[in-house]
């Protein structure tokens, strides 16, 4: 297991913390099609002692999920991943949310001392300023409500079709990353990756090496789904995880420290340690601790360095234990 993390922003005072926290892995967004980019930004991080081993986030795919695509989104992200291969990067991640991306309803919900963390509320989704959630154009939206789930799998299965070989002949592994809340429609947009069986289904849809899964555990909790044993049972398929936990149901739920959720971490660290799991760890969302208001909720960096000195702990703990 290797601790990995997003940075925002990726400045020099952030990578040098994560350096010295034990940091290995850093996470590139998508840096757009010009190769150079995601060069730049991978010698940047080499020059701090780490290594960029993922790509994820803002993604050119909202025409495929939509079925719209007319070819162009799909060359960009075979080209992406020719460049990641070309960069030594060997892990895409993405999602299959249409029309919308992970939501929250409440930005500055109450967490331990005062801390500040987001939240969801089905009830107050209509009214809420949702984070996570970049409305796309008229015409998308409605194209995406018109959509249903056999569409989505269908939409799913031919991006596949597409993008395996050349993740294949590049050594590149494709990581779906689930639902976000792991609901089966949102906003009137079904959604399809909300479920242990829908990622049963999707490693059956495409059996590829690079056909994998990101273990979001604060998705996956919010399953209400013994996480120990749903790491067991999709174990040869993960490749990515989200380290992170939550409090309460689909349709109601906050996000915890890493270390005061109802989830118990250390068990799930012993599971990922019993499937062999060699890959990139990073903490995903974390609290707005004090003096952080003006940062981006889920990903100020305080919280950060809490949850990487946890995540330290604990992957020293179960690899000692063997």
């Amino acid at each position: 297991m290797r601790l990995a993390s997003v940075l925002t922003p990726l400045s020099d005072q952030n990578l040098q913390l994560a350096a010295q926290c034990g940091v290995t892995d850093i996470v590139q967004r998508y840096p757009g099609p010009d190769p150079k980019v995601l060069q730049q930004g991978c010698r940047r991080i080499e020059s701090f002692g780490m290594k960029c081993t993922v790509v994820e986030g803002y993604l050119p795919i909202e025409n495929i999920k939509l079925g719209r695509d007319d070819g162009t989104e799909v060359r960009a992200l075979q080209d992406l991943i020719r460049q990641m291969a070309d960069q030594d990067i060997r892990l895409l991640c993405y999602n299959f949310m249409a029309g919308t991306d992970w939501c929250r309803t409440v930005l500055d919900a109450p967490e331990r001392g005062a801390a500040k963390v987001t939240a969801f509320r089905l009830a107050d989704v209509e009214q809420a300023v949702l984070l996570g959630y970049r409305p796309t154009d008229p015409q998308a939206e409605e194209a995406a409500r018109r959509l249903t789930p056999d569409d989505l799998w269908q939409q799913l299965e031919r991006l596949l079709n597409q993008l395996l070989p050349v993740a294949e002949q590049c050594g590149v592994v494709l990581a779906m990353h689930p639902d976000d809340p792991p609901l089966s429609s949102l906003l009137g947009k079904p959604r399809i990756m909300h479920s242990v069986e829908s990622f049963e289904r999707l490693v059956q849809l495409a059996p590829s090496p690079s056909n994998a899964i990101c273990f979001c555990q604060g998705s996956f909790a919010s399953m209400n789904v013994d996480i120990p044993a749903t790491i067991r049972r999709l174990g040869p398929w993960i490749r990515y995880v989200h380290f992170r936990d939550v409090r309460g149901t689909p349709q109601d739920f906050a996000e915890t420290f890493h270390d005061n959720g109802p989830t118990d971490m250390a068990a799930a660290m012993r599971a990922y340690q019993e499937i062999g799991f060699a890959g990139a760890m990073r903490p995903d969302h974390v609290p707005q601790l004090l003096g952080e208001d003006d940062g981006e909720p889920g990903y100020t960096m305080l919280g950060r360095l809490f949850a990487w000195g946890y995540m330290r702990g604990l992957m020293q703990a179960v690899v000692g234990g063997q």
